[in-house]
């Protein structure tokens, strides 16, 4: 049979047979040496059989591809964007929303309902990660986010076609089909990026905060150049539709780069444990020896419980019969419920610390922002102090996501830890309000103060974990871990929604009293 070099037998040998008229088929994955292509170059000169010999072709792993001027990078950036902006825009145009529904809890009720919608999708999404395809999960969450902007852009914003009652419930149904969307695209893509270098899911979060100002600048720009309310909304959520529009088109284009394409298909078709190479055919009758390409779609395939497929073919010359050839269509069924949880199981039970970290972070944050941030009133500055308090939220929150791409060896158990103590910031925002009328911390620079500090460890506190944990599981787990920190980050945004509604009852009398003092010019320590 001739020299095979680091050829692998995939099943026993059955030559010998005495029955002539049986051919049988071996199967090899090929990978040859250098010193065995030499060798089987030289045969080639000596004539008899050899020159009927195959040569292997070498089969060494290509080179990983680069990522040219940052552009997957950016295009990351652009999705951490994509899967907030909506959201953003919907709870940054405060002062539309109190001008629009006047006495009522509109941000808060906008903020739950995107957290309970989105705690479902997530969970929804955990469960079919083995079923739909990223692309298909991705493309999903775009197309649902867009049409909610538009829709209100036009019907609400620029038509106002609906009475007070049904907008008022229109907006939080566009909230939750956002929140389906988003959540949707934003678990998909940390299990996406969990398959690319950590520094891409840095670049994802940092899209987050990015987001944030982005919404926050682009409503301040608005507000300040157009004074008709009517006008400014109009053109801030067409401005947000449009930049979701870029978004989308851009990680179409980058998610068939080479770059992409080698970090995310490399994982997926290794899952078995096979490598693409020849299979090799040796009919130890006739002496034929024949090969054909088994890309990674035969690589992959196997057989019902890894046995050898048998096929009976019945020819001229008798029977030939085949041994490990895969059945040409695998059917994909679902996995098993027990299966499911045990996979989950295993990863969690590596990642518990990070898990842990990024709830807590999220559910103190989500108990201050935006609810009781969006409700803090000024005699002078208006709605003005909300929309600034916001941007300084959303800004800090972007630096703190860039410090977190600073590398330092963090323990899980030191990152839970630093996330509990952001447990400080709840006390001091409720002083921002509380007494009603005459609060303990009644300046405004108080509150812009503690959103900064509290924007700043959000951001880092909240992407340190999710950019360690998909380091911490191997490649074929990294998508898991991914989806799994996501379904953790969501339910601590839950938990922090529900909690932000004990906080609203401190602030229903700051709608109608002013407790900026009459002595508008004090000193800032005269505000204590």
């Amino acid at each position: 049979m001739g020299s095979v070099g680091s050829q692998r037998l995939k099943e026993p040998s059955m030559a010998g047979t005495p029955d002539r008229s049986v051919m049988t088929s071996f199967s090899f994955d090929s990978c040859q040496l250098e010193e065995e292509e030499a060798a089987a170059r030289a045969a080639l000169g000596q004539g008899g059989r050899a020159r009927d010999a195959p040569i292997f072709t070498d089969c060494a792993e290509e080179p990983v591809p680069d990522d040219r001027y940052h552009a997957v990078y950016f295009a990351m950036l652009l999705a951490g964007v994509g899967f907030l902006l909506p959201y953003n825009s919907f709870i940054t145009d405060v002062d539309h929303l109190h001008h629009k529904f006047p006495g009522t809890s509109i941000v808060f009720d906008m903020s739950l309902t995107y957290i309970l919608v989105a705690l479902v999708a997530v969970l929804l999404n955990n469960v079919l990660v083995e079923r739909l395809s990223l692309h298909t999960r991705i493309t999903t969450g775009y197309l649902l986010a867009l049409g909610p902007l538009l829709f209100i852009s036009i019907c609400d914003v620029w038509l106002q076609l609906f009475s007070r009652d049904q907008a008022y419930a229109i907006n939080l149904i566009a909230v939750g089909t956002v929140a389906f969307g988003c959540t949707v695209q934003q678990s998909s893509f940390y299990g996406y990026t969990g398959m690319l270098p950590k520094r891409y899911t840095q670049g994802v979060m940092t899209g987050e905060s990015t987001a944030g100002v982005m919404v926050s600048l682009s409503r301040i720009l608005t507000k300040l150049l157009l004074p008709d309310e009517h006008a400014s909304t109009l053109i801030f959520f067409l401005v947000s539709t449009g930049l979701e529009l870029l978004c989308f088109l851009l990680h179409l284009l980058v998610r068939r780069s080479r770059f992409v394409l080698y970090h995310t298909v490399r994982p997926r078709d290794s899952r078995h444990g096979h490598r693409a190479g020849y299979r090799v055919h040796h009919d130890v009758t006739a002496g034929d020896v024949h090969f054909e390409d088994q890309g990674p779609a035969l690589a992959n395939s196997r057989s019902p419980k890894d046995s050898p497929a048998h096929e009976v073919v019945t020819s001229g010359r008798g029977v030939y019969t085949r041994f490990d050839v895969p059945e040409p269509r695998v059917k994909r069924s679902w996995p098993s419920f027990r299966a499911l949880l045990l996979h989950r199981y295993v990863v969690a039970r590596v990642i518990w610390a990070d898990m842990l970290s990024i709830a807590v972070t999220y559910l103190i944050t989500l108990c201050l922002f935006p609810g009781l941030e969006s409700e803090i009133r000024h005699c002078v500055l208006d709605e003005w102090l909300p929309i600034l308090i916001m941007a300084v939220f959303n800004l800090s929150d972007f630096v703190g996501k860039i410090l977190a791409a600073l590398p330092m060896d963090w323990r899980g158990t030191h990152l839970l830890a630093c996330s509990c103590l952001r447990v400080v910031f709840i006390p001091l925002f409720i002083l921002c309000v509380y007494p009603s009328g005459t609060p303990a911390l009644r300046h405004p620079a108080w509150p812009c103060i503690f959103s900064l500090l509290m924007g700043i460890s959000n951001g880092y506190f909240g992407s340190v974990p999710m950019i360690l944990a998909a380091g911490k599981v191997g490649p074929k787990q990294r998508e898991l871990a991914g989806n799994t920190m996501t379904v953790s980050y969501m339910t601590g945004l839950t938990l922090g929604s529900a909690v932000a509604y004990c906080t609203y009852s401190l602030t229903r009398d700051t709608h109608s009293s002013c407790f900026h003092t009459s002595t508008t010019n004090t000193s800032f320590s005269a505000g204590l």
